[in-house]
């Protein structure tokens, strides 16, 4: 392997938009996310559903049939 060509992997800080911030390793020194384990609704359990257009009630309904 040649010497000097790859990137120092170093500690690394994660900041969510909600302030949650934690230290991980990676090449950056500084990581940005929007949804962290902490806001994510799968992991919260409070999971939100985003509507767009009214596709959430057309999904519902084209499958209400198939759970009964």
């Amino acid at each position: 392997m040649k010497d000097k060509i790859h990137p120092n992997y170093d500690t690394a800080t994660v900041k969510c938009a909600c302030g949650n911030t934690y230290e991980t390793r990676s090449t950056q020194k500084e990581i940005k996310v929007e949804i962290c384990s902490s806001c994510h609704g799968f992991f919260t359990g409070k999971q939100k559903l985003v509507d767009s257009a009214g596709r959430v009630e057309k999904f519902q309904k084209k499958y209400a049939k198939v759970k009964k």
